[in-house]
């Protein structure tokens, strides 16, 4: 049997999968690669925050000012991973192969590209870019030192997310899962040995960091264009038509707002926080560290439930897509409730593990995290509904629920309550905005149900 046959054989019998299996063991199948995948990046970023806290408040406040701009170049890749994997996904369900495989190759290169000038143009201008995220005097050469091999790594980055979330909405999970896992244990690795054997400080933080990026674009990369059953990613399919990137940008803007907006807000946050010292700027990042890795599992759920949700949507069978819908809610939400109440209970301890020795930051930081946990049982809902409109094209009402945390709720109460109650403010400004995306989100959600998938 000839490459192609086996290829056409392995491809019709992934669409028999998604579109006849029993969607609980599906989600679940599709579900375990997705949630190691980010339990283990959550774990090497939390890592990175862990290792680099022994060397002083000042430096772990320097890798939480760079971390949202890796939150952009992340945003990056899921635009360009997202945009074309809707339609990919689609495309798939209702056996439109060749259109899958044309966005596949123009989504990567694209990607590639714009990754490259993030890097060239952040390193020509790195210190009024590291100023601009929010550093502070005594924050700012450790910022420095981090983002430098940050950017150097930025198009391999934004191409690993990319390639991750490509063969995810295919439903070649474990694939996606095989290339992240391996950068992000050896990142975890090459931590310590780059800050404390060789004495490299935060340097040897953010070396880690990219050449553990290198080596996971290397595995997806290989895993893409050779094995059997994943869409091939070559170059004369590159085909960047004004076509294709609409649909890029329809289907990945949401993406791009979810993600664009928390590094926007997590760099006013900064600004707002610096006036009152480092602490609370430190406080900030460790809540955010612990913040992506309990949200990790629910993510997990809901890039689960994408391939589901495209592939059946496609095929027209909207009945699998609210069983997937309400599968994973349920699951999702059990899971979440003991996570918050675990965050809410041991939060002393657990910011004490960053920062033992420093009572501020762990007074500020117990009381941002345990506020947050309240909401977190709500998430699962929130990003269910965010996935399920991105997935199935409703890019405008998609756009506003991933705009709606940030850009509608959170910077105006930064603006408005951190004047009045100063850190105060600060550790309620996401409780609130999460309770108002949590009401806009069942409206969004329950009509789509209704509407739109009888």
């Amino acid at each position: 049997m000839s490459d192609d046959n086996t290829a056409v054989n392995a491809t019709a019998a992934k669409h028999e999968m998604m579109i006849s299996s029993p969607v609980g063991p599906l989600i679940c199948k599709l579900a375990v690669p997705t949630i190691t995948g980010m339990l283990i990046s959550s774990i090497y970023n939390t890592a990175d925050t862990y290792f680099v806290s022994s060397l002083g408040t000042s430096a772990i406040a320097g890798v939480g000012v760079v971390f949202s701009l890796m939150s952009i170049i992340q945003a990056v890749g899921f635009f360009f991973g997202h945009g074309a994997g809707n339609l990919i996904s689609r495309s798939l369900g209702a056996r439109e192969t060749e259109t899958a495989e044309k966005m596949a190759a123009t989504s990567f290169y694209t990607a590639f590209a714009v990754g490259l000038v993030i890097a060239i143009l952040g390193t020509i201008f790195i210190k009024p870019l590291t100023l601009l995220l929010g550093s502070t005097e005594t924050i700012l050469p450790y910022a420095v030192d981090y983002l430098r091999f940050i950017l150097l790594g930025a198009p391999f980055m934004v191409s690993s997310f990319m390639m991750n979330n490509l063969l995810r909405y295919q439903g070649s999970a474990l694939f996606g899962m095989m290339g992240m896992t391996t950068g992000a244990i050896l990142n975890i690795v090459l931590d310590p040995i780059f800050i404390f054997v060789l004495k490299m400080g935060v340097r040897g933080a953010s070396l880690a960091t990219m050449i553990s990026q290198c080596v996971s674009f290397l595995i997806l990369y290989f895993i893409a264009c050779r094995i059997k059953g994943n869409l091939r990613i070559e170059f004369r399919n590159f085909s960047p038509s004004l076509k294709n990137y609409r649909e890029m940008v329809r289907g990945g803007t949401p993406s791009l707002l979810r993600q664009s907006m928390q590094s926007l807000t997590t760099l006013l946050l900064n600004h707002a926080a610096g006036i009152y010292g480092d602490a609370v700027i430190a406080a900030i990042s460790i809540t955010n560290r612990i913040f992506m890795l309990a949200s990790s599992a629910v993510l997990g759920f809901g890039q689960a439930f994408q391939p589901v949700c495209g592939f059946n949507f496609g095929a027209k069978r909207y009945d699998r897509v609210k069983k997937a819908f309400w599968f994973c809610l349920r699951l999702s939400t059990i899971l979440l409730i003991v996570i918050s109440t675990a965050c809410f209970i041991c939060a002393p301890s657990i910011i004490a593990l960053f920062r033992h020795d420093d009572a501020d930051v762990i007074r500020i930081g117990t009381f941002m995290l345990r506020a947050q946990s309240l909401c977190l049982p709500f998430l699962g809902w929130i990003l269910l509904t965010s996935f399920m409109l991105q997935t199935i094209g409703k890019a405008i009402p998609a756009s506003v629920l991933a705009f709606s945390r940030q850009g509608l709720f959170f910077i105006p109460l930064l603006f408005t309550v951190v004047p009045i109650f100063g850190v105060l403010g600060i550790q309620l400004c996401a409780p609130i905005a999460d309770t108002c995306s949590i009401i806009l989100s069942i409206f969004l959600g329950i009509r789509t149900l209704k509407k739109d998938l009888c």
